[in-house]
């Protein structure tokens, strides 16, 4: 199989170099906002961030996606908590503010797949995906290409009007639609479910 035609996590998994920078930059604005988020003290938002991403790194070898619905999502938000738990225990004799007790709530219910804070990050981590490897795809696409199917999936605007707006006819916003849409779920395949 082509390089381009495999997905970015299979790429990373087989060590490319390239493939995961791209993951990173993907993944770490992500990991950055939930902890922010979390109420994670701004001089501690990149080592921690940092130490998500390198647990990753570590571990993406090993990980073998099982084939079911949200399986690496699932997987990135246990090492997510799994690092958040561990920087709350190395800080804990230094942490005395609600914060910080609040931020040890937020890594176990980040742990538990069946807790509201698991649905919301399962929610944003996919359309934050879609968003960053849509970001990363402009190279491969006419800059209109991008822009057709910006409107047609994620704004929701027809494709008569995205005809009308762009002045193209509706056959060629479809052809354009279909031709990112075909990259994105290859780029995106185990990322995304």
């Amino acid at each position: 199989m082509e390089d381009t035609q495999q997905s970015l996590l299979l790429r990373a998994r087989q060590g490319n170099e390239a493939a995961w920078q791209r993951l990173s930059e993907v993944y770490r604005p992500l990991i950055l906002a939930w902890l922010r988020r979390q109420g994670l003290a701004a001089t501690d938002l990149e080592d921690v961030a940092q130490e998500v991403l390198f647990a990753v790194s570590r571990a993406l070898d090993n990980f073998a996606h099982p084939g079911k619905t949200g399986a690496f999502r699932g997987w990135l938000r246990t090492v997510t908590a799994n690092r958040c738990r561990d920087f709350w225990k190395s800080r804990q004799h230094k942490l005395t503010t609600g914060a910080d007790a609040n931020f040890e709530e937020m890594a176990e219910q980040l742990a538990d797949p069946r807790s509201d804070l698991s649905r919301e990050w399962d929610r944003e981590h996919d359309d934050h995906i879609v968003r960053s490897l849509l970001d990363l795809m402009t190279r491969e696409f006419e800059p209109r290409t991008i822009q057709v199917f910006r409107r047609l999936t994620l704004d929701g605007v027809t494709a008569n009007q995205v005809a009308r707006e762009l002045g193209m006819s509706v056959l060629t916003v479809y052809v354009a639609k279909s031709r990112v849409l075909k990259r994105l779920r290859e780029e995106a395949a185990g990322l995304i479910d």
